[in-house]
């Protein structure tokens, strides 16, 4: 199929969850781009209703799922790789859920800072197309570099093991990928939260990646994970009072717990967001992506 072809196959409210998987952009990986390993009983889910993949994700809206996708298609139909193995095929066939696994890229411009995008799922799905390719796509729209990664489903550590060879595997291919890998970010909501704080705290090496620098940043939120450290990465918290799922006040004992410890940290409150609400369109949390790329930009500037 010519690309000018792929790029006109935009998807649209009334198409369905199969018709992600089989959009000619997507190829092999499309299934990668949904929550589950197996997907096959939502294939008949009009995309008007995607929320219905993700229950623990709140403020899912269509638009902004459809919007990142849509942009993801027109990366292909201009001849751009978007999907990438952070795993090598021998270690695939060792462990088959590695399988499972990979890296979307949102490009910004040739030579920026990027940031890693960790979606939550309660590490039982991968929410990444509302928690996870709609931010890319604002970063990107920023310049950055915009990483999503997809983790195994299953265990924590699994998925942080999964996060540390990513960070690796783009450490390795900065120069062909045209990123900055100094000063990269770190950016998770709920289960991916936890993935972002483990490694904020504890380091690449300490899951089995390659000896690297801690993120300049931790984008963390609405996360009930209370670890902390004195060499923690500088970290941006959010959180909505009324979360069901996080008590607000673990969130705002690790807060006072990193301050407390010398960690650079802003922590934005909201009361009514809910749990799990991406960009937050629609909602007060709206513009919380803006807060906390300043965040990171200050990180950058020191």
């Amino acid at each position: 199929m010519r690309q000018s072809d792929i790029q006109s196959r935009h998807l649209n409210k009334n198409n369905r969850v199969g018709d992600i998987v089989a959009h000619t952009a997507f190829g092999e990986f499309g299934r990668l781009l949904l929550p589950h390993d197996d997907n096959t009983r939502y294939y008949h889910v009009p995309l008007r209703n995607v929320a219905s993949l993700m229950p623990y994700h709140s403020r899912v809206k269509p638009d902004d799922v459809l919007a990142a996708l849509n942009d993801m298609i027109d990366e292909v139909g201009e001849g751009n790789k978007i999907f990438y193995d952070y795993y090598t095929e021998d270690q695939k066939r060792q462990n088959p859920d590695k399988k499972n696994t990979g890296l979307f890229f949102f490009r910004g411009k040739p030579g920026a800072p990027m940031a890693i995008i960790c979606p939550g799922g309660g590490f039982s799905y991968v929410g990444s197309l509302h928690e996870g390719f709609p931010l890319a796509r604002e970063l990107s729209k920023k310049g950055y570099n915009a990483f999503v990664i997809r983790y195994r489903i299953g265990s924590g550590r699994w998925a942080t093991e999964d996060l540390a060879a990513a960070i690796s595997y783009l450490f390795r291919k900065a120069r062909d990928l045209q990123v900055d890998t100094g000063g990269y970010s770190l950016w998770g909501g709920s289960a991916g939260a936890r993935m972002v704080g483990d490694i904020a705290r504890d380091g690449v090496s300490a899951y089995g990646g390659d000896n690297l620098p801690k993120p300049a940043a931790a984008v963390i939120a609405y996360t009930g994970q209370a670890a902390y450290s004195n060499d923690f990465s500088p970290a941006f918290i959010t959180v909505a009072a009324n979360d069901p799922i996080v008590d607000i006040r673990t969130v705002e004992r690790r807060v006072a717990n990193l301050k407390g410890a010398g960690v650079d940290v802003e922590y934005k409150r909201y009361e009514h967001a809910g749990h799990g609400f991406g960009l937050g369109t629609g909602t007060e949390a709206e513009g919380w992506l803006d807060l906390a790329t300043r965040f990171w930009e200050r990180q950058l500037e020191r």
